[in-house]
């Protein structure tokens, strides 16, 4: 059955869900309360309005209940009041009861049904007490919920490299697997602090521009591949995918840059560092560039 849905990005997570609005019709930008089984959230409007089939959607049934009034800001600025409680009283606790775990966050549901303690840590935890203690305190349902340092990130937010908002927390659904070997395509220097992102692990940049330049790649010459050359033969030592071009290193031991057309593939194998001329007949040697595409290229920190 098709039914008609927005898309809501809820309150400091930052997470974004598809949600039925069947009586309403929202714009982007606007805030609203929207309700699932895990109780009511607030969340503003970032998608608009489409229809898809109700299969698609998430089985937590969410659905926006109505636009958000003056009453439901107050609401909220209260409940931000209360958050800020949880946390120095969370902390407390985790103190007191020397648990190896980083508290990042607490948020309330909208209806106060339920707090959320987001934290990070390096193992397992087992906070089952410290559960007990915020229940007693607090008189509600308590849910501790451990997140990685990429969703501690999106949930906190920040600046990048680039000036703007990190992308996890403006309008990223989810995480995509980064892998060093996607900052080499792109000839990036391999600094950790520099392809890294304020969450340590590998910029989540780095997927945006990864089809293009293995497009432009695929046109071009392997890296080590004996070419023949205007110049003479030589070893292709670097690519350059927006330019079109390839750096090889003659037999002489001089580098010069050709475009693509200028270079010829040779089943030879060449000595640029003796300067011995080709041996014919021997194959082509292979580029040891290339990685697996296995568990390596996932999430990597470098």
């Amino acid at each position: 059955m098709q039914v008609k849905v927005v898309g809501v990005r809820l309150r400091q997570t930052g997470c974004f869900e598809e949600c039925i609005c069947q009586y309403l019709s929202p714009d982007c930008g606007d805030y609203c309360v929207v309700r699932s089984n895990k109780g009511e959230r607030f969340g503003s409007v970032v998608s608009g309005l489409r229809m898809t089939d109700s299969e698609r959607l998430s089985p937590d049934g969410w659905e926006v209940i109505r636009r958000a009034t003056d009453e439901d800001f107050g609401a909220i600025r209260e409940n931000r009041k209360m958050e800020s409680e949880a946390f120095d009283v969370c902390q407390r606790l985790i103190k007191e009861r020397e648990l190896p775990m980083k508290l990042v966050r607490v948020e309330y549901a909208f209806d106060r049904s339920q707090s959320l303690f987001y934290f990070t840590a390096e193992t397992r935890v087992d906070f089952r007490e410290l559960v007990r203690d915020l229940a007693h305190q607090f008189r509600t349902r308590i849910e501790l919920k451990q997140v990685g340092v990429r969703d501690e990130a999106k949930i906190l937010g920040g600046l990048g490299y680039c000036g703007r908002e990190l992308c996890c927390k403006s309008f990223l659904r989810g995480f995509q697997p980064v892998s060093k070997k996607m900052a080499r395509d792109q000839n990036l220097t391999l600094n950790p602090s520099k392809i890294s992102g304020i969450c340590g692990r590998l910029l989540c940049c780095l997927v945006y521009e990864q089809a293009t330049y293995e497009e432009l790649r695929s046109n071009l010459p392997k890296e080590g591949a004996a070419v023949e050359t205007p110049a003479g033969l030589g070893k292709i030592r670097t690519l350059n995918p927006l330019k079109g071009t390839v750096d090889v290193q003659l037999i002489t031991g001089v580098t010069m840059e050709f475009t693509s057309s200028e270079v010829q593939l040779v089943k030879a194998e060449v000595s640029v560092e003796s300067g011995e001329q080709p041996r014919d007949g021997e194959p082509e040697p292979e580029s040891n560039l290339e990685e697996s595409n296995g568990a390596d290229n996932e999430r990597e920190n470098i």
